[in-house]
């Protein structure tokens, strides 16, 4: 079946890249990286999460999550709390000197949003986002179809 449109995944890693890049500009006027800010977000939505939920929550590898909250923690922004139900766990919660600055981040995602939809009407906008949900949600019953091939080990010539 031929592609309905070939530029789709073009315009939208393109879109992706440039959001990215904007939000790393505007993180840096308080001195964090969008990977940090992501991390402050997730825990103001579900505080107290150990590591490797969050980890897992974020898509990234346990010790790149580490090193970011490493650095927040460094910054007073973040601490670890011992798990009362696993000794080996940590906690993560957010300490009061984060909650200002998520408010200023809160300024600059809507500074962000405003941007990007900049041009076009509410009712654009809304179906936009209604447009981009069921996206998501095609890809997800799409890799749910997927079989999961085991991985085998590569062949080398020579």
């Amino acid at each position: 079946m031929p592609s309905r449109n070939r530029d789709f995944l073009f315009a939208v890693f393109e879109t992706q890249r440039m959001l990215r890049l904007y939000a790393d500009k505007l993180a840096s006027r308080h001195g964090i990286t969008r990977a940090q800010w992501a991390v402050l977000a997730k825990l103001e939505r579900s505080e107290g999460l150990k590591q490797s939920e969050l980890a897992d929550a974020m898509e990234m590898t346990p010790i790149s999550l580490t090193r970011l909250v490493d650095r927040l923690c460094d910054n007073g922004l973040l601490e670890r709390r011992d798990d009362a139900a696993d000794r080996r766990a940590n906690r993560l919660f957010l300490l009061p000197a984060a909650r200002p600055l998520l408010v200023k981040l809160a300024e600059l995602r809507a500074e962000i949003t405003d941007a990007a939809l900049d041009h076009m009407s509410p009712d654009q906008a809304d179906t936009l986002v209604a447009q981009l949900q069921t996206i998501k949600n095609n890809v997800r019953d799409a890799l749910q179809d997927v079989a999961v091939e085991p991985k085998t080990k590569a062949r080398t010539y020579g």
